[in-house]
């Protein structure tokens, strides 16, 4: 599987597209108030006739950037060979002009502009300590990512979605403290596309210290979801959490059980394990050890089937890694 479709919404906004170059150009009064939509800006990711930074002056030039609270970086030109650094130095210097920025999405790209794992990302850290008051960041995309350990007050939601997130970008979060971060999603991915971290990478997630107001845990997406689970199993930060995920993996019933029989999972209000490879008797176990304590349980195998080739070897794979 791969990413098909751009964001709908983000931040709690409706996702609205500016108009492109060769976009008619509404009249500046008949478009959303600044503060009502997740702004989307984004040039053709092949060949653009405008570059990503000229798009957002054009942006700047048309709305009141002071009452913007979200903005959703959409492809900027050649995403595949060049990474977003004149996006990233674009945003700094507009700094000052956005005050009430509250969300950023960094790489909301389809396949159809650049498939996950063909995207250059770049190093997020300039936009983290530009922007203090932001409560909502996300970044699609592991290929060159760079996120340096960082401290932020304001962060609630952190959203790293890849088709193989390098061990070093996982150890940089892991030292991160913020403490006010209710929601960590890290699409792990898989080693073939740049995923190599291991469980030791993982631990402090686990232990969750310096993730104080962590309610939803999301490590997801991966090869090594069997080992996630069982880790998870003991893991001390399951135990104030409201929602774990751990979808989109090569899960299997050895990490299930793992799940299922470690620490008490009831106080839970969702777990996610949506496109798995899970024996039907284990699924039913899972719900019927926790659906009659109320919590919500997604089983669901979606796409996630067998592919044994001629040699009988068994292959499985994530939801989405390419």
């Amino acid at each position: 599987m791969t990413i098909g479709s751009h964001l709908t919404e983000f931040h709690g906004l409706p996702a609205f597209d500016f108009p492109g170059i060769d976009d008619p150009m509404p009249d500046t009064s008949s478009l959303p108030s600044p503060e009502s939509v997740a702004w989307r800006i984004a040039v053709n990711s092949y060949d653009s006739d405008e570059q990503w930074e000229d798009a957002f002056a054009r942006f700047l030039a048309a709305v009141d950037s002071t009452r913007v609270r979200a903005l959703v970086v959409g492809a900027w030109s050649d995403v595949y060979e060049s990474g977003p650094d004149e996006v990233v130095s674009a945003l700094v210097a507009a700094r000052d002009r956005l005050p009430a920025l509250r969300g950023l999405f960094v790489g909301d790209i389809v396949m159809e502009e650049a498939e996950i794992s063909w995207i250059t990302q770049g190093d997020m850290g300039p936009l983290l300590d530009a922007f203090p008051g932001l409560e909502e960041f996300g970044v699609r995309g592991g290929n060159e990512l760079a996120v340096p350990s960082f401290r932020h007050e304001r962060l609630r939601r952190l959203t790293v979605e890849t088709g193989g997130l390098p061990a070093d970008v996982v150890r940089s979060i892991a030292a991160s403290d913020l403490p006010a971060l209710v929601d960590l999603d890290l699409w792990l991915g898989t080693s073939e596309y740049g995923g190599d971290a291991d469980i030791t990478d993982l631990e402090p997630f686990f232990a969750g210290t310096r993730l104080p107001s962590l309610t939803r845990l999301a490590l997801r997406n991966s090869e090594i979801q069997d080992a996630v689970c069982a880790a998870l199993a003991s893991a001390p930060v399951v135990a104030r959490l409201k929602e774990l995920d751990v979808s989109m993996g090569v899960l299997t019933d050895d990490g299930a059980t793992a799940l299922l029989t470690g620490q008490p999972l009831t106080h839970l209000q969702k777990l996610d394990l949506h496109h798995n490879y899970l024996s039907a008797a284990l699924r039913a176990r899972l719900l019927e050890a926790l659906e009659p304590a109320g919590v919500e349980v997604d089983t669901d195998q979606e796409d996630a089937e067998d592919d044994e080739d001629e040699d009988g070897e068994v292959w499985r794979f994530v939801a989405v890694g390419e």
